[in-house]
C-alpha cells in the first residue's frame, strides 16, 4: 500500500464501518507505523483530513433524529450504552465454559469481598441472617468503579499466567482499595503480609472490620496495600505514574486502570502525551483501561458521553490505537475482555520485539482499552425507586440507609447473597483450589510484584567525589562563579556513572537552569518526529536519560513512579512553577510519612527537587516569574520526610546535593541561582558548614569572645549577598560595631528539636542568635515563615525578617531586593534602628544609606542595571576579624 492510499485509510468511514449484525467494533485500519506515514506524507494527510470532514455527517447539536443512526445500524445511545451483550472491537472466544464458570466465581468472590469491606463487622459469611449488629455504624468506601477494576485485573492474571508476564496494577480511580485489596486477599499475598488477615472466617472478618476503619486500611489504594505504587487520593496521577514506572524496567508492564472522571482532570489529559518518551527497547510498557462508566460523584463524565467516533478519532490523535469493550452481561463480556487483553499483550510484545531485534526504537501506536460498564456494575438497578446500578448513586456507599429502613437491609442482604458466599468460601472461608488457581504465584503475583516495593530493587548511586568539582576560594566573597554549571558537571558524571537507574526530570528547563553540561554523556529521550534543525543544538535522542516535557505535573510523576519502583533521579524547575506539583509533592510526602508506618516497606530514593531561577533573579521575566511559596507547602509536611536546603554559595550546592542524592524516603528541596555569585566557603568550609545545617560566619564576623551588638542572619545565596553588604555598610560607618554573621542551610535547624529532627535545642539557638540581641534575618521566602519557625524560640521578639514581600516588576536584582525591603541599604538601616547604644548617633549614617538606596533605583530607572558599585561589590574587610581579636588583645593585655 502506497502512503498516500494508506493515510486515506484514516479515513472516518473506512475505520468505522462495521458489521451491523454482530453490533462488533472493527479493528483499527491504522498500522504502527501510520504516525510516522502521516507525518511525513503531508499532501496525503491533507487530503485524508479533506475526506474525513466531507464524511464526518451532522455537526453537534443538529436535531437529535439526524444523528441516531450511524453506518453500522448502532445508535449512538445504544453505543454509549454500558449495558447489553458485549460488543467489542476484538473477536474471538479464548474461553472455555468452564473457564467461563470459574471466573464468574473469581469475579463473584472479589465483588463479596469489596462489599463486604464496606458494610461488613461481623457475620463475614452470612452464616447468619443479616441484622443491624453486623453492619458497621459508618460505612465508608466507593463501590462504582470497584467491579470494572476487579474485572480486568482477574482477566490480565491470565495473561501473566500464559505469557509469564511481570506486571503492576495502578488503580486510578479513587478510593480504589476494595478493587485491589480484594485481589491480593485472593492471590493469598495479603495474608502473607498480614497474617491476622487470614483465609478463614476469622480473618476475613477482620478484613472486613478494619476497611475504612479507625487503625484500619484506608479506602485508596494507600501504601499498606500490597503492590501499589498509587494511592489514588488526588485524581490524575495514575497514567504519569505508570510511565515512570516501567522506565528502565523493559520487560514490565504496568496495567493502569483510568477513571472517566479522572481523565477530566489536567494532569492525566496531558499524560496521554506520555507515548512518546517511552523507548521499547529500554522500557517497558503501559496498558491504560479507561473505564467509561460514565458517572463520576454526581455528574456525567465527558469522555463517556460523547459519541464513540469522537472518542475513538481522541485516542488516535494522541497516538494510541483504542479497543473497545462495552457491556454488562457478564458471560459475554468475559470472552471480549480475555479477547482484547489477549491482543494487547501480543500486540505489546510485538513491537518490542521488532524494537529490540532490530535494534531500532520507534514509537509504536500502543493499544488502550476503552471499558465501558455500569457503574457499580451489579448492584441493584433500582433502590426505593432511584437508579443506583448505571449511575451515580453508585459511587460511594451503594445503599446508605440499610441501617435506618428494613426493606433496604434485605436488598442489602439479597445482593450480598446473589455472590453465594457461602458457596465460594465455604466453611473454612477460603476459596476452591480451582478458583486460586486462576491467579498467578510468587512474585508474579502482581499484588506481590518486587517492583512495588522498590526499595527492594534499589541500588545505591555510584557517586562520584564531589569534592573534586571544588570551585576554588583563597578569598572567601572575593570571588563570583557559576555554582550551578559547576553543579552541572557532578551531575553529568553521575548520570555517566548511572546509566540504566537515574534520570533528570525538568519541564523545558535543563539548559535554562544551565545544567546543559550532562548533554556531553546523555540527551533528551524524544520518540517523536525529527526535524533537520533538531541536529543543531537539539540533543533528542531516542535514548537519552534527560526527560523534558512543558508540563511540571508529567515530569513530576514520572519521577515519583521511577523512584517508587527503585530508580533515582532529580527534578528541575523554575521555582516560582513549582507551585504546579504543590499537591503532587504534597502526596507523595503523605505516601513517605505512611512508608515509616509499614514495616515491609522498603525504603526507596529521596524525590529531590531543585529549585532553580529563584524569585530574586527574574529581572528579564518579571513579577510573575517571583514566587518562593513552594518552601511553605514543603515545611508544612511531616518533618520526618521534608527537608529544605538554601546552600549560599556553589561548593555548598555541591555538598548538599551529594547528600540528597544519597538519602532515602525523603522529599528534599533545594533552592540555587544558576547565575554566577560570590562564593564564599572553600570545600572543606563548605562541608563543615553543610554537616552543621547553620553557623557562624568567622571571617565576616567582628565579635569573636564578645556579646554581638547585633547578629546579621541569612538563609539564601541572594539573601546572603545582601547581608554580607550590609555588613560592609556597618562596619564602613561603625568600625567598632560588634556584629555576629549567621548563615542558615538547613532551614529546619530552625525549628525546635522538639518539633523537628534537625531543630536546635534552645541552648543551641541562643549560642547562634543570642537570647536578647536584635536579628536582623534576610530570607529567600516570604518573611513569616521564619516568624513560624521560630515562634517559640526565647529571642524569637527580636528576630527582624527580611524576605520577598509579594512585589516585583521587570527590575534589576538589587531594584527587587529594593522593592521587598531585603536590599543592603534596608538591611543596614533596620540593624542601625534595632541596636539600642547607636541611638541617634545612627542618624546620619541612616540617611547617607537611605540616599544610596534611591540613588541605585534611580540608576536602575535610567540605565537598566545595577550600579557597578553593586554588582562589583566583593567582601573587603580582609582583617576584619584580625582587628576584632586586636581590640581584645589591647583590651586585655597579656
Amino acid at each position: 500500500m502506497n502512503n498516500q492510499n494508506h493515510v486515506l485509510n484514516c479515513n472516518r468511514r473506512q475505520i468505522y464501518k462495521a458489521s451491523s449484525q454482530t453490533g462488533d467494533y472493527p479493528a483499527q485500519s491504522l498500522s504502527p507505523h501510520c504516525i510516522r506515514v502521516a507525518t511525513i506524507s503531508t499532501q496525503a494527510a491533507r487530503k485524508a483530513l479533506s475526506d474525513l470532514h466531507q464524511s464526518s455527517g451532522p455537526v453537534f447539536g443538529e436535531n437529535e433524529s439526524e444523528k441516531q443512526t450511524m453506518e453500522n445500524g448502532i445508535s449512538e445511545k445504544d453505543e454509549l450504552s454500558a449495558f447489553g451483550k458485549a460488543r467489542s472491537t476484538i473477536k474471538g472466544e479464548p474461553l472455555s465454559a468452564d473457564d467461563i464458570k470459574k471466573y464468574n466465581d473469581f469475579f463473584k468472590a472479589s465483588l463479596y469481598l469489596a462489599i463486604g469491606m464496606i458494610y461488613l463487622q461481623k457475620n463475614p459469611l452470612l452464616q447468619e441472617p443479616l441484622s443491624l449488629d453486623h453492619i458497621k455504624k459508618r460505612q465508608l468506601g466507593h463501590f462504582g468503579s470497584v467491579p470494572a477494576q476487579i474485572f480486568t485485573y482477574m482477566h490480565f492474571n491470565r495473561m501473566i499466567r500464559k505469557y509469564d508476564l511481570d506486571a503492576i496494577f495502578i488503580s486510578g480511580p479513587g478510593h480504589g482499595a476494595p478493587a485491589v485489596i480484594s485481589q491480593a486477599y485472593l492471590e493469598g499475598t495479603y495474608s502473607e503480609v498480614y497474617p491476622e488477615k487470614s483465609e478463614d472466617p476469622a480473618g476475613m472478618q477482620k478484613l472486613f472490620h478494619k476497611f475504612s476503619f479507625p487503625g484500619g486500611t484506608a479506602s485508596h489504594a494507600s501504601p499498606e496495600v500490597p503492590g501499589s505504587i498509587h494511592e489514588g487520593g488526588e485524581l490524575g496521577y495514575s497514567l504519569s505514574h505508570a510511565f515512570g514506572a516501567v522506565f528502565d524496567h523493559p520487560d514490565l508492564i504496568a496495567l493502569t486502570i483510568v477513571g472517566d472522571g479522572e481523565a477530566e482532570t489536567g494532569p492525566l489529559a496531558t499524560s496521554w502525551h506520555s507515548n512518546k518518551f517511552l523507548n521499547p527497547i529500554t522500557d517497558g510498557a503501559v496498558l491504560p483501561v479507561l473505564n467509561a462508566n460514565q458517572f463520576k460523584i454526581a455528574n456525567p463524565t465527558i469522555l463517556s458521553r460523547i459519541p464513540q467516533q469522537e472518542l475513538e478519532s481522541l485516542f488516535i490523535g494522541l497516538g494510541w490505537t483504542p479497543y473497545f469493550v462495552s457491556g454488562d452481561d457478564i458471560e459475554s463480556m468475559h470472552q471480549a475482555m480475555a479477547a482484547t487483553l489477549e491482543h494487547c499483550v501480543k500486540e505489546i510484545k510485538g513491537f518490542q520485539k521488532q524494537a529490540r531485534d532490530s535494534g531500532k526504537a520507534f514509537r509504536p501506536r500502543w493499544p488502550v482499552v476503552i471499558l465501558r460498564t455500569p457503574k457499580g456494575w451489579t448492584a441493584p438497578r433500582k433502590v426505593d425507586g432511584h437508579f443506583l446500578e448505571g449511575y451515580w448513586r453508585a459511587h460511594q456507599v451503594p445503599i446508605t440507609t440499610a441501617r435506618e429502613k428494613p426493606e433496604d437491609l434485605k436488598i442489602l442482604e439479597d445482593w450480598m447473597r446473589s455472590y453465594e458466599p457461602e458457596r465460594l468460601f465455604g466453611k473454612e472461608g477460603k476459596i476452591s483450589p480451582e478458583l486460586r488457581a486462576l491467579c498467578p504465584v510468587g512474585n508474579r503475583r502482581m499484588s506481590a510484584n518486587p517492583i512495588a516495593n522498590g526499595g527492594l530493587l534499589r541500588k545505591p548511586l555510584k557517586m562520584p567525589n564531589f569534592k573534586d568539582y571544588a570551585l576554588p576560594v583563597e578569598q572567601g566573597g572575593a570571588v563570583h562563579a557559576g555554582g550551578m554549571v559547576n553543579f552541572a558537571k557532578f551531575l553529568r558524571d553521575i548520570m555517566k556513572n548511572n546509566p540504566t537507574n537515574f534520570r533528570l526530570m525538568g519541564p523545558d528547563e535543563t539548559a535554562s537552569n544551565k545544567l546543559d553540561t550532562v548533554y556531553e554523556v546523555t540527551q533528551k529521550v524524544w520518540l517523536g518526529e525529527y526535524a533537520e534543525e533538531d541536529a543543531d543544538g537539539g540533543h533528542l535522542s531516542l535514548a537519552g536519560r534527560v526527560m523534558e516535557m512543558l508540563s511540571e505535573h508529567q515530569c513530576e510523576g514520572w519521577l515519583e513512579g521511577y523512584l517508587l519502583t527503585g530508580g533515582h533521579g532529580m527534578l528541575s524547575s523554575y521555582e516560582a512553577f513549582l507551585h504546579i506539583i504543590d499537591s503532587m509533592v504534597n502526596q507523595h510526602a503523605k505516601w513517605l510519612e505512611k512508608t515509616r508506618e509499614t514495616e515491609w516497606r522498603v525504603r526507596i530514593a529521596s524525590l529531590n527537587v531543585l529549585a532553580a531561577s529563584p524569585c530574586w533573579r527574574q529581572d528579564h521575566n518579571g513579577f510573575s516569574h517571583a514566587s518562593p511559596g513552594f518552601l511553605e507547602v514543603v515545611a508544612n509536611k511531616s518533618p520526618e520526610v521534608v527537608r529544605i536546603y538554601l546552600p549560599p554559595d556553589g561548593n555548598c550546592l555541591l555538598s548538599v546535593m551529594d547528600h540528597c542524592f544519597r538519602s532515602t524516603n525523603y522529599v528534599n528541596v533545594i533552592v540555587a541561582d544558576k547565575k554566577e555569585n560570590l562564593q564564599y566557603l572553600n570545600m572543606d568550609e563548605a562541608v563543615i558548614h553543610c554537616t552543621k545545617g547553620i553557623g557562624i560566619w568567622p571571617r565576616y564576623s567582628t565579635d569573636k569572645g564578645e556579646e554581638p551588638d547585633v547578629v546579621m542572619a541569612s538563609c539564601g545565596d541572594i539573601p546572603t549577598l545582601e547581608s554580607l553588604a550590609a555588613i560592609d555598610l556597618l562596619l564602613n560607618h561603625f568600625p567598632d560595631l560588634k556584629i555576629r554573621c549567621v548563615n542558615v542551610v538547613d532551614l529546619f535547624k530552625l525549628i525546635s528539636n522538639d518539633d523537628h529532627p534537625h531543630g536546635l535545642t534552645d541552648a543551641e539557638f541562643d549560642s547562634l542568635f543570642t537570647a536578647d540581641k536584635p536579628v536582623i534575618f534576610n530570607f529567600h521566602a516570604y518573611p513569616w515563615m521564619i516568624h513560624k519557625l521560630t515562634y517559640k524560640r526565647n529571642g524569637s521578639r527580636n528576630i527582624h525578617v527580611k524576605g520577598y514581600r509579594e512585589k516585583g516588576n521587570i527590575d534589576t536584582p538589587l531594584k527587587l531586593a529594593i522593592r521587598n525591603k531585603a536590599d543592603r541599604f534596608s538591611l543596614a538601616i533596620s540593624a542601625i534602628d534595632h541596636i539600642p547604644h547607636l541611638g541617634n548617633k545612627g542618624a546620619s549614617a541612616r540617611e547617607y544609606l537611605k540616599d544610596q538606596r534611591i540613588s541605585a533605583q534611580n540608576h536602575a530607572f535610567e540605565t537598566g542595571e545595577d550600579p557597578h558599585s553593586v554588582t562589583e561589590w566583593a567582601w573587603p574587610h580582609k582583617g576584619s576579624l584580625e582587628q576584632a581579636v586586636g581590640r581584645l588583645s589591647l583590651k586585655n593585655p597579656a
